[in-house]
């Protein structure tokens, strides 16, 4: 897994939360959560970006393994992989929001490159 950070949470709870969160990032674009989470998200996501430029049936099974959703499995290899072909990283940018307003948490905007 990339990055140190824990989030709060147990192993499990922090992988099944950021495999929710990278099927959502590549569903909808573009998600609001808070920093330290945007941050492990960005590493997450680029890994299976890059796994869509593979585009082999590896890279297929192995984005399936994490990805919890085939549509948007089928989506990162049709329309997203393609996008970035000729871009070598860097596929996601992470916006500071400021504070929330109930805990002051640091909120971030994380969404793909256009």
């Amino acid at each position: 897994m990339p990055g140190t950070r824990k989030l709060g949470r147990k192993t499990d709870h922090r992988i099944a939360m950021l495999r929710g969160m990278v099927t959502l990032l590549l569903e909808k674009g573009a998600i609001e959560t808070t920093l330290p989470r945007a941050k492990e998200l960005r590493a997450v996501a680029d890994r299976m970006i890059t796994l869509g430029k593979e585009n082999t049936l590896a890279s297929r099974r192995a984005a399936l393994a994490y990805i919890t959703k085939e549509d948007v499995v089928k989506k990162l290899f049709d329309e997203i992989a393609p996008k970035y072909a000729d871009r070598v990283g860097g596929y996601t940018q992470v916006y500071k929001l400021g504070p929330r307003r109930g805990d002051a948490a640091e909120m971030a905007l994380i969404k793909l490159v256009d």
